[in-house]
């Protein structure tokens, strides 16, 4: 008997049609075991050797080099339940505010404001290279340099606004940025004297320039939301003066969020069964390439990532109740 092979193909395909199983024995059961082994899937997960590099063959066709903006983040994945697994450690979580056992993927995503594309993803694992979360983040930097990006703006949370960070990405890859600063980021406006930037005079939409210290001169404002939480935000370009088109700007850096929450929704990128590192890459890689192709198809046909999936529910449902009406 001629069983067919499982490929990154079939999988990415697997990974969008299915709804809440991803194992390798649902993909089995799915195209019937007689057609798929389950060790076809294993061996597919175990002896594959794709790394993020590879991802931009799939998102290369669908960014504009000279526009739009590079967003950083890092998002953890959950494997609260996985007792041996080699990517995964007690960690923090933002979402649970506390330590979580996962795994964290430092992620660049390209978007002008209508697109969620992932172009750069890093697995951070330090105790095995010894990379922290912001090596990875310049890393992907640089790489996206000698890719000819030439962003708008970088934009970033606070955890990557460091002055390392922001002096690569002025000096050395002559972009600018848009960060949000820590309360306590310390900035001058006389010579000698500096204060956290929480203690700046910022009247309302005011847009200021300031020395940032151990980096040089940006402008800062202020963003107050509704339950009165004020959120700093300093940039590079200093000739962005205007409030709103600074609020503007800084309001694709919450892409970002969307994908991460998009990207755990609808790939199962969380929930691979396997405990070996290699095995857990590869299913991170195909659950990166299975987003692109929803968010390919959400672009050309303006159909959501979730509605896509229910349409292949749907199908099978109404295949069911047709059966059995």
């Amino acid at each position: 008997m001629q069983y067919q092979k499982c490929s990154l193909q079939l999988y990415t395909s697997f990974l969008i049609g299915n709804q809440n199983r991803y194992s390798g024995i649902e993909l089995s059961k799915t195209l019937g075991t007689k057609t798929l082994s389950h060790d076809s899937v294993t061996r597919f997960l175990s002896n594959s050797s794709y790394t993020s590099s590879d991802l931009w063959k799939h998102v290369k066709p669908l960014v504009s080099l000279e526009k739009g903006y590079l967003v950083g983040d890092d998002s953890l994945l959950s494997k609260k339940y996985s007792r041996e697994n080699e990517l995964a450690k007690r960690q923090y979580s933002g979402n649970a505010h506390s330590l979580v056992n996962g795994i964290c993927i430092v992620n660049l995503l390209w978007t002008t404001g209508d697109e969620y594309i992932p172009v750069d993803y890093r697995i951070y694992q330090k105790e095995n290279d010894d990379k922290t979360k912001n090596k990875h983040f310049q890393e992907m930097l640089k790489k996206a340099k000698k890719r000819d990006f030439k962003p708008l703006y970088v934009l970033t949370d606070s955890w990557y606004s460091g002055v390392e960070n922001l002096k690569l990405i002025v000096k050395e890859l002559n972009w600018n940025f848009i960060s949000m600063l820590k309360s306590n980021r310390k900035v001058s406006i006389t010579k000698g004297i500096y204060i956290s930037v929480s203690d700046l005079p910022l009247a309302n939409k005011q847009v200021r320039k300031v020395w940032l210290k151990e980096y040089g001169y940006i402008t800062v404002c202020k963003l107050v939301d509704k339950n009165g939480d004020i959120t700093y935000l300093g940039t590079s370009d200093l000739a962005l003066m205007d409030y709103d088109s600074f609020i503007d700007h800084f309001d694709h850096r919450w892409k970002i969020e969307e994908f991460h929450r998009g990207l755990k929704q609808t790939t199962g990128i969380e929930k691979c069964y396997a405990t070996s590192a290699k095995s857990q890459k590869t299913h991170i890689f195909a659950s990166f390439v299975a987003f692109v192709k929803l968010e390919t198809a959400r672009i050309k046909e303006q159909v959501s990532w979730y509605e896509q999936k229910a349409i292949i529910n749907r199908c099978a449902n109404f295949a069911y109740l047709t059966a059995n009406a």
